[in-house]
């Protein structure tokens, strides 16, 4: 296992100018400028949890995005896009946006309508005590860990672009963070992540520019990947990184329908549906929106820039691939000294690129870019934390029926706590080479089976409240067996019964944790008492009213203000990129 203290500023990867850190003291100082302001807005637990319900769709949509768009989101994609190519591109267009057009069309009016406060509470009105509880434990365990992963990366952006000890670095944001959240609440958050995603626009989009003309452009690119597969035959071919489809370097499975397959179901599907559709830490921001209108186009209009961040995440790390020494030898195999872990490894491959082609004053933007990509991962998971802690598990479970100001300071104290432990779980992360392997192996664990009981309760109002928690946690038990079994699904601690590792492993532990709960809670519910009907008003589909599920003003609004014509025209963009590529 790693030691916590890493090189000091004589080892630092790149040599950061007074600008720099000028750029940088900047940002941190707006960020909690943002936390003060948002401070004054915060009267009840509902403004620090939900922002008072009282946000315009399109800052909603941006913090949707940019909760999403964290340290995680781009160091994972830009490590895949050098180790895989193209087919990376399939965790955007195929596992991310058909998912946030069904959140938005079919599933908000269901989280928004009945006025919960979670996912977990929606849960408890649906399947009882039992699933609600399962839920709560697992989400709140899915965010320590994910936050975890947030603040090693971090660890790792900070020493090798300022020179920090890790410990230093860690401290010095998450107190930042700390600061914002503990402030302004659910407010501070989601404004920030509005500015965090222009911050993060504009620190990746120049590299991207500048790198692909240091290659001779999108076909110069394609060269060199062709010439560095020649040079290198055990490796992904240039037609395997070139290409989208089928897939296999990134599925792990040689036969092309096997890719496929395992591409469109366990990613396309159960790890997409289950994370875009059951993930409170997305499902927050919708419904901080005013009306249920705007819950509804949260998600579409966040769908529209998440289309086209491959074109900054991934690409990226293509280029590093032929660019940048350190991340080819790695990729033909060899075994580098430098990076966080000692040796370099995909993860790494941004950090190379700016240290190669970032001039100082750019830099900064860049050092800034990456701060508030953390600092948009970490505070999203934090603040679904402090709600499901708060709400779900000390009002229900523990202390019950105090004050509402209790419970504001309980989440604010949930929020230091949940920091604390995420420093712990961040040495987890340090098992992985590609961190997104850990990530979507997670994934599979907590929402792929949450996906499963949710779907299967909203659309089949026979399944009982025992079949809600046994489904949950059968499911959730089965993702750990086949992840545990695999070669490298959870790193140095996996078993390597089944020879399948990576991405591959994550889809079908993904795919086993779905198909086993659906079977089990079927057999469950058929020997089991449903709840009544007359319950279920608002929780299942059938038994809803339609104009429950729709906002009667918006038939009047113009078609770029109306959910399924916006829908319309991001699914089409989205086919069109599909087909390109």
């Amino acid at each position: 296992m790693t030691p916590l203290v890493l090189p000091l500023a004589s080892d630092t990867l790149i040599d950061a100018g007074a600008v720099d850190y000028l750029i940088v003291g900047l940002y941190f100082a707006v960020v909690l400028g943002i936390g003060l302001v948002a401070r004054r807005q915060v009267s009840d637990s509902v403004d620090f949890f939900l922002s008072g319900r009282a946000l315009p769709a399109w800052v909603t949509g941006l913090a949707f995005v940019s909760a999403n768009l964290g340290a995680v989101e781009i160091m994972g994609m830009s490590a895949s896009g050098a180790e895989f190519g193209l087919p990376t591109v399939h965790y955007f267009w195929v596992g991310a946006i058909p998912a946030m057009l069904f959140l938005g069309v079919v599933m908000m009016p269901f989280y928004y309508g009945s006025k919960v406060r979670s996912v977990p509470e929606f849960m408890l009105r649906r399947f009882g005590t039992g699933a609600h509880l399962v839920n709560a434990i697992s989400f709140a365990v899915a965010q320590l860990l994910i936050a975890g992963i947030n603040l090693y990366l971090l660890g790792t952006i900070i020493q090798a672009m300022l020179g920090w000890p890790l410990i230093v670095a860690l401290l010095v944001a998450a107190v930042v963070v700390l600061s914002y959240i503990t402030l302004g609440g659910l407010s501070a958050a989601i404004y920030n992540e509005v500015l965090q995603f222009f911050v993060i626009v504009a620190s990746l989009l120049p590299l991207t520019l500048i790198g692909l003309n240091r290659v001779g452009g999108w076909s110069g690119l394609k060269d060199r990947i062709a010439e560095a597969a020649v040079a290198n035959p055990d490796g992904p071919s240039a037609a395997e990184q070139l290409n989208s489809w089928p897939g296999n370097a990134l599925s792990g499975f040689s036969n092309d329908i096997l890719s496929v397959v395992g591409i469109v179901f366990g990613l396309g599907f159960v790890l997409s549906f289950g994370y875009w559709t059951t993930n409170f830490v997305e499902v927050q921001r919708a419904m901080a929106s005013d009306s249920i209108s705007a819950a509804r186009r949260t998600p579409i209009i966040g769908a529209f820039p998440k289309m086209f961040v491959p074109f900054i995440t991934i690409v990226p790390g293509m280029i590093a691939a032929v660019l940048v020494t350190e991340i080819a030898d790695v990729k033909a195999g060899e075994q580098v000294s430098g990076g966080a872990e000692g040796t370099v490894q995909y993860n790494d491959a941004l950090l190379y690129l700016m240290r190669d082609l970032l001039p100082n004053g750019l830099l900064g933007v860049a050092i800034a870019g990456l701060l508030a990509a953390f600092m948009a991962g970490m505070a999203a998971n934090i603040s679904a934390f402090n709600t499901v802690f708060s709400y779900d598990l000390w009002e229900r479970y523990g202390v019950k029926d105090r004050e509402d100001g209790y419970y504001l300071k309980v989440g604010r104290v949930a929020t230091v706590g949940a920091t604390v432990v995420a420093v712990g779980t961040a040495y987890l992360a340090t098992n992985f080479s590609n961190i997104m392997s850990y990530l979507q192996t997670l994934f599979g664990f907590f929402n792929a089976p949450l996906f499963a009981t949710f779907i299967l309760g909203m659309f089949w109002k026979r399944m009982t409240p025992t079949a809600g928690w046994v489904g949950l946690v059968s499911g959730t038990l089965a993702a750990i067996a086949v992840a545990f079994l695999s070669e490298d699904a959870f790193g140095s601690l996996s078993l390597g019964v089944i020879p399948l590792g990576g991405q591959g492993a994550a889809f079908v532990a993904a795919g086993a944790a779905f198909v086993v709960d659906i079977v089990l809670s079927i057999v469950v519910s058929l020997v089991t008492k449903p709840k009544p009907a007359s319950e279920l008003r608002g929780l299942v589909w059938s038994e809803t009213p339609k104009e429950d599920l729709v906002d009667a003003d918006e038939a009047s609004y113009p078609w770029y203000r109306r959910t399924l014509p916006l829908a319309g025209v991001a699914l089409v963009l989205v086919t069109i990129l599909n087909f390109a590529f």
